[in-house]
């Protein structure tokens, strides 16, 4: 497997059951785009009139590139939550970039759009408009695909090994049950803390500690929703969380219930978020 195709992020993230008005779709990249592009998404639904829907999702420490009601978007990393409501039919489609690999497209730190939604206009310029045009009317995602795969290899930036160096960490954070603690990375990097940190800020825009948090949880909501009578002591254990309150503490925090409550509402299929 090349280091390309190593992915450095997981197919978490939709918090509670899927939700079955809609269907979430992802595709790969092309080949030469895979060092920095993780992947398509589509979301598509379609609901009997006067009716809506929403899913929730914790977000990924990614940048995504997305179009939605005609409008192409830059969407720096999430840190909360956040839940979107649908009616009738659509969709929306995205590019996930790798952990890291948007700093050369945006020519700044992550953090400066940490949280943020940025036209695309205001970093791409007058030619969004016509990629705007011809996706929207476009029938299918392998047309939106060669759609934005051309866009992107026109803008393509030049090569940044720091990129391959946080995608490499990401992995290691997302995969590598081993590691429990900051520490651990810069042990088995054998970089400076405050190194990471700053390497972090600027490539990824969240911590290197966050990073960790986020993966661990969509890992421990996606167990306790498929499996709901899993006692979440064991999930938490499995991941690393040898402190109880601690994992209650962050499970809390990011998804708005507590364990218990959040595999009650998916047992239930209700929207596992709070009032």
């Amino acid at each position: 497997m090349t280091e390309s195709a190593v992915s450095t992020t997981s197919e978490y993230g939709v918090l509670g059951v899927r939700d079955l008005d809609f269907t979430l779709d992802r595709f790969p990249p092309a080949p030469d785009l895979a060092d920095l592009v993780e992947r398509h998404w589509l979301v598509s639904w379609e609901l009997p009139p006067a009716r809506e829907a929403s899913v929730t999702l914790l977000p990924h420490p990614c940048v995504n590139v997305v179009l939605d009601g005609g409008r192409l978007a830059v969407s720096g990393v999430g840190r909360e939550r956040f839940t979107y409501v649908y009616r009738g039919a659509g969709r929306v489609f995205g590019v996930k970039f790798r952990p890291g690999a948007f700093l050369p497209f945006l020519g700044a730190p992550l953090a400066d759009i940490t949280d943020a939604v940025l036209p695309a206009e205001q970093l791409w310029g007058p030619a969004v408009a016509g990629l705007v045009a011809r996706m929207t009317v476009a029938r299918g995602v392998d047309e939106l695909v060669a759609l934005v795969e051309v866009f992107l290899r026109e803008r393509w930036p030049p090569h940044d090994p720091q990129v391959q160096l946080v995608g490499r960490i990401v992995a290691a954070l997302l995969r590598d049950r081993t590691i429990g603690r900051v520490d651990d990375v810069t042990e088995r990097f054998n970089i400076a803390p405050r190194t990471l940190q700053r390497l972090f800020q600027r490539y990824v825009g969240v911590s290197p500690k966050w990073v960790l948090r986020r993966y661990r949880l969509h890992e421990a909501a996606a167990v306790l929703a498929q499996e709901q009578d899993r006692p979440w002591a064991e999930v938490a254990a499995e991941l690393g969380y040898f402190d109880q309150s601690h994992f209650i503490r962050d499970f809390t925090a990011a998804v708005g219930i507590t364990p218990v409550a959040y595999a009650q509402a998916c047992r239930r299929k209700q929207a596992p978020i709070s009032a």
